[in-house]
C-alpha cells in the first residue's frame, strides 16, 4: 500500500497464531505527526486551563490555584527541572499587586497569566480584543500584526509596555518612537517608562520572577477577556432579534460564582455533577465550574433510552444537577430512586412552586438559577489542584445490554485531542482564530459537540446557540453567519434534498445553468483546482445562494458521528463554496481520531487519514473474510495514543473487552485506501449507527418485537446513512390466516403476507410494543417484509444454532431493502 502521501508506517505488521490471537496490519500515523505527536504546554494540565487562558482571569483567584506543588516535587525527587517546568513554576509563584477594579476602564487580568500586574487608570490600554472585532489569530511566536502599520507586535506583559518590530526591524516603543539603546543592549525594562515596570527580583529557584516575566510574555498574546464568547438571540416582544454576547471575561466571572455556590452547598473535587439540557450559555458555564474545581462532569441524554437519566444518575452517584428549566420535571420523576445519590438540582431559569413542592417532598433541595449564585456571594474558595490525569467526564454511550456504558474521559484526553486538532488545521491552513463563529446546536451530550467547543475556547473563538428547533435552525444561522459548521449527515442530507427540491421547482433555464456551473467546476476539481479557484465566476453568480443559505462565511463544514454518503459530499464541496470534510471517531477515543483533507477529491466516501495524535493499525477479522495484511488492507480499526479513554466506569470486564495491550479496538471495519485514508465498511457487533448519530442495538430491539404473537421471526436493519429502521418478519401462518378471515382478507398465505393491509396491521403491532416498552423515535421500524419461508440454513441465513449471519441476510434482502427505503420515502 502506498504511504507517501498522508501516513507513513512507524511499526511493520505481524502474523496471528493459530488458534491465538490473529494477524494485525502495519501501525500508521499522520505524516504531519512523521517527527511526534504535538505536545500542550507544560502549563496546560487540565481542561480549565484551556479556558483559564482565554479569560485572562482575576489575580485572586489565580493564587488560590496551587499547582506550583508539580515543581516541588521534581525538586524533592531529584528530577531534571527543565526550562518549561520553570516557566510553568513561575507563572503559578508570581505574586499579584493589588488592582482597583472601579479606577480601569480595561478588564482585570490575572497575574502571572500574562496580565498587568497594575491596573492604571493614567494611560488608555491598547485596544485588543474588543468585542465586535476579536484578536488577530496567534502566530506560533507569540506575535501579530498591527493593523495599523504591518508592523509587529510583541506584547510584553499585559495592558502596557508592549514593543514593536517595524518592517525596517528596529524595535520601537507602543508608542512608535524607537527604543534607547545601551552598551548590553536594549534599555531595561523593555521601552516601559521606570514609572511602569515591574521589579524584577533576583533569580533563583524559589521565585523565578524573572522566567515569569519572559513567560507572561509568551501567555499574553493568548489573553482574550473580551472577545465574545457565548451568544443567545435577544428574544424581544416575542420575535428573535440579533445575538447578545457575553465575553471570556464576564463568562469567567460568572463561572467563579458558580463554582463558590458549589462548594457552599458541600459538593467539591472528584463528585459527580450533571448537566441536562439543551445547549446553552448556562450549560458551557456549568461545564467550566465543574472543570474548575474538579468535579466529574456527567452529561444527561434522554434518548439513551427510558430511564436512562435515572441510570445514570444512581450509576455515576450524581449528588448535584443542572438543569433546562423545562427538564426539571423530568429529572424529579426520577426520584426517589435517585434520591439516593442526587441531594441538589439548579434550573438554568426559575423554579416553579409544584416543583420546589415535589423536589421537597424527596428530600431534595432545588434552586433557580440566579438563587443559586447568590448561595456563594462573598465566599472564596481555593481551586484544588488539578492533573493530566483527573477524569474530567463521564460520558454516557449506550451498550449492546440495553444499559448506557459510561465514558471516562481525563483532562489529557482531551487536551492532547485538541492539539492533534490544532496540529492539522495548521498544516492545512485552516487555523482557528479568535474571529471564528460556532453555531451550537448539536447535543453537548456527545463527544462531537464538545471537544469542538472545547477547541473554540481554547482559541477564545466565539460560540452561538440556536434557540432549539430545528424547524427554525436556519433562522439562526442566518443571524449568527458562523464561519464554520459542523453537522451529522442527516442535517446535510436535508440541505442537499432542499436544494434538490428548489432545482426541480426551478424551471428548465435554471437546471440548465446550474448543472453547466456544477459540472464544470466539479471537473476542475478533479483535475486538482481548489474550491475558491475552480469556478470563481459561478461561485458569484450561481452557487452564492447555497453559500448566504448558510450564512454567507461557512469555509469549513465538518460532518461527523455517522457516514456521510459520497454523492451528498460531492455534491456539497461544489456548491457550498466551503470545505466539506467527514470525520470519524468514538467516544471512547475522545471524537476526532480521523479526517479528511480539504481539495481532495479521490478522499470522497472516507474518512479521511488520521489525525496527528493517534497511531491507527488494523486487526484481521478471519471468520469475516477480513485480513489485515492483504494488498488492500481490511479489519477491526484499532487506536493507540493519549486521546484515549480510561475506561468505562464500574465496568472493568467491558473495559478489558475493547482495550487490549493499549489498543483500543472499535468494532469497525476499515479499508485503508491507497493515499492513506480509511474507509469504513462494515462493523464487527451487532450494533450500528443511524444517520442522526444514534446508536441501535438491533439484538436488543430483536427480543423486544419477537414480543408480537403475529410474528415468528425477524431481522431488523438500518444502515448510517438512513435515519430509520425496516424489518424483514417471517409471520405465524395461523397467527396471520387468524387475523385475516377476521378482517376480510382474502388469498392464500402468501397472497395474505403480500397485502399491504397485513403488512400495516404488522407495523401497527410493532408500534404498540414499542409504546409499551418506551422506546424512542429511531427504535421504531418504519417499513417491513413478509417472508413466507422461515430464514433456514439452506439459504445460509443463519448458523446451526440459529443464529442470524447478518451480512448474508442483507445480501439475499438487498433488493427488499432498498425497495422499502425507497418506498417510505416517496
Amino acid at each position: 500500500m502506498a504511504t507517501d502521501r498522508f501516513i507513513v508506517e512507524v511499526e511493520k505488521g505481524k502474523e496471528g497464531v493459530d488458534g491465538g490471537s490473529p494477524s494485525v496490519g502495519s501501525v500508521y500515523r499522520s505524516i504531519y505527526a512523521k517527527d511526534g505527536f504535538p505536545e500542550p504546554a507544560d502549563d496546560l494540565l487540565s481542561c480549565w486551563d484551556i479556558f483559564r487562558a482565554s479569560a485572562s482571569t482575576p489575580p485572586e483567584h489565580h493564587q488560590r490555584d496551587p499547582r506550583s506543588s508539580e515543581l516541588r516535587s521534581r525538586q524533592a525527587s531529584n528530577e531534571p527541572i527543565t526550562r518549561g517546568a520553570l516557566q510553568a513554576s513561575a507563572l503559578r509563584n508570581q505574586k499579584p499587586a493589588k488592582a482597583n477594579l472601579k479606577e480601569t476602564p480595561f478588564p482585570e487580568t490575572r497575574a502571572g497569566d500574562g496580565g498587568s500586574e497594575q491596573a492604571s487608570t493614567s494611560r488608555k490600554p491598547p485596544p485588543l480584543n474588543m468585542q465586535a472585532a476579536p484578536s488577530p489569530p496567534v502566530t506560533s511566536r507569540r506575535t501579530r500584526r498591527c493593523p495599523t502599520n504591518r508592523a509587529t507586535v510583541r506584547d510584553n506583559g499585559g495592558t502596557r509596555g508592549r514593543t514593536r518590530r517595524s518592517m525596517t526591524g528596529r524595535r520601537r516603543r507602543s508608542d512608535g518612537k524607537p527604543l534607547r539603546r545601551t552598551k548590553k543592549g536594549l534599555r531595561r525594562g523593555h521601552g516601559r517608562s521606570r514609572a511602569d515596570r515591574t521589579p524584577v527580583p533576583k533569580t533563583d529557584l524559589t521565585s523565578l520572577s524573572f522566567l515569569s516575566l519572559s513567560f507572561k510574555i509568551d501567555l499574553s498574546a493568548e489573553k482574550s477577556p473580551d472577545n465574545p464568547m457565548l451568544g443567545r438571540r435577544e428574544i424581544v416582544d416575542g420575535k428573535a432579534g440579533k445575538y447578545v454576547w457575553q465575553t471570556y471575561k464576564e463568562v469567567y466571572d460568572i463561572v467563579i460564582k458558580l463554582g463558590n455556590s458549589i462548594r457552599t452547598i458541600g459538593v467539591g473535587k472528584g463528585e459527580k455533577c450533571g448537566i441536562y439540557g439543551a445547549n446553552s450559555p448556562e450549560w458551557i458555564i456549568s461545564m467550566e465550574a465543574c472543570n474548575a474545581h474538579g468535579l466529574y462532569c456527567v452529561p444527561l441524554y434522554d434518548t439513551l433510552g427510558a430511564g436512562a437519566i435515572e441510570f445514570i444518575i444512581c450509576h455515576a452517584e450524581v449528588s448535584l444537577a443542572f438543569s433546562e428549566e423545562k427538564k426539571i420535571s423530568e429529572l424529579l420523576k426520577t426520584a426517589p430512586n435517585s434520591t439516593k445519590y442526587l441531594k441538589n438540582i439548579v434550573s438554568f431559569g426559575e423554579v416553579s412552586n409544584v416543583q420546589r413542592a415535589e423536589a421537597e417532598r424527596h428530600g431534595l433541595s432545588i434552586y433557580s438559577w440566579d438563587q443559586f449564585l447568590k448561595l456563594g456571594e462573598g465566599k472564596h474558595y481555593e481551586l484544588p489542584e488539578k492533573k493530566r490525569s483527573d477524569i474530567c467526564t463521564i460520558m454516557y454511550t449506550s451498550g449492546t445490554t440495553g444499559d448506557p456504558k459510561g465514558v471516562l474521559l481525563t483532562n489529557e484526553s482531551i487536551i492532547y485531542l485538541l492539539e492533534g486538532v490544532k496540529k492539522l488545521l495548521k498544516t492545512i491552513n485552516e487555523e482557528l482564530t479568535s474571529k471564528d463563529v460556532y453555531l451550537s446546536y448539536l447535543p453537548l451530550a456527545h463527544i462531537f459537540d464538545r471537544v469542538i467547543e472545547e477547541l473554540f475556547i481554547y482559541e477564545a473563538a466565539s460560540i452561538g446557540f440556536w434557540r432549539g428547533d430545528v424547524k427554525i435552525l436556519v433562522e439562526d444561522i442566518a443571524a449568527l453567519k458562523p464561519t464554520i459548521f459542523c453537522a451529522v449527515p442527516r442535517v446535510l442530507e436535508r440541505i442537499y434534498n432542499g436544494l434538490q427540491q428548489k432545482l426541480s421547482d426551478g424551471g428548465f433555464l435554471k437546471k440548465t445553468l446550474f448543472n453547466f456551473a456544477f459540472n464544470y467546476k466539479h471537473n476542475n476539481m478533479v483535475k486538482g483546482k481548489a474550491h475558491e479557484q475552480a469556478a470563481p465566476i459561478f461561485d458569484k453568480i450561481v452557487f452564492k445562494k447555497v453559500k448566504e443559505g448558510l450564512g454567507g462565511r461557512v469555509r469549513l463544514i465538518l460532518s461527523g458521528a455517522a457516514p456521510l454518503a459520497a454523492h451528498i459530499e460531492s455534491f456539497l464541496r461544489v456548491v457550498a463554496c466551503a470545505h466539506v470534510l467527514q470525520g470519524y471517531g468514538l467516544t471512547e477515543s475522545c471524537g476526532g481520531t480521523f479526517v479528511s483533507i480539504p481539495n481532495e477529491l479521490q478522499m470522497l466516501g472516507t474518512v479521511g487519514p488520521p489525525v496527528p495524535n493517534v497511531d491507527i493499525r488494523l486487526e484481521s477479522v478471519p471468520e469475516m473474510g477480513y485480513d489485515a495484511l492483504a494488498s488492500k488492507p481490511r479489519g477491526e480499526i484499532c487506536i493507540r495514543g493519549k486521546t484515549l479513554f480510561s475506561g468505562y466506569y464500574k465496568r472493568e470486564d467491558l473495559t478489558q473487552e475493547v482495550f487490549i495491550d493499549g489498543w483500543l479496538h472499535t468494532g469497525d471495519i476499515g479499508e485503508w485506501q491507497p493515499d492513506g485514508a480509511m474507509k469504513i465498511i462494515d462493523r464487527k457487533k451487532n450494533i450500528f449507527k443511524l444517520s442522526q448519530g444514534e446508536y441501535v442495538a438491533v439484538e436488543n430491539l430483536e427480543n423486544i418485537y419477537s414480543h408480537v404473537a403475529a410474528i415468528e421471526s425477524i431481522w431488523v436493519y438500518g444502515n448510517s446513512y438512513e435515519s430509520y429502521l425496516v424489518a424483514v418478519v417471517c409471520p405465524s401462518k395461523i397467527q396471520i390466516e387468524h387475523w385475516a378471515k377476521e378482517h376480510n382478507v382474502s388469498g392464500d398465505f402468501e397472497t395474505i403476507c403480500q397485502n399491504q393491509k397485513t403488512k400495516e396491521f404488522i407495523l401497527g403491532e410493532f408500534n404498540r410494543v414499542a409504546k409499551d416498552k418506551k422506546l424512542k423515535g429511531f427504535e421504531l421500524i418504519k417499513g417491513v417484509h413478509l417472508d413466507t419461508v422461515p430464514f433456514d440454513m439452506e439459504r445460509d441465513l443463519i448458523t446451526p444454532s440459529y443464529k442470524k449471519k447478518r451480512p448474508q441476510l442483507l445480501k439475499y434482502y438487498q433488493k427488499e431493502i432498498d425497495e422499502m427505503y425507497n418506498k417510505t420515502k416517496n
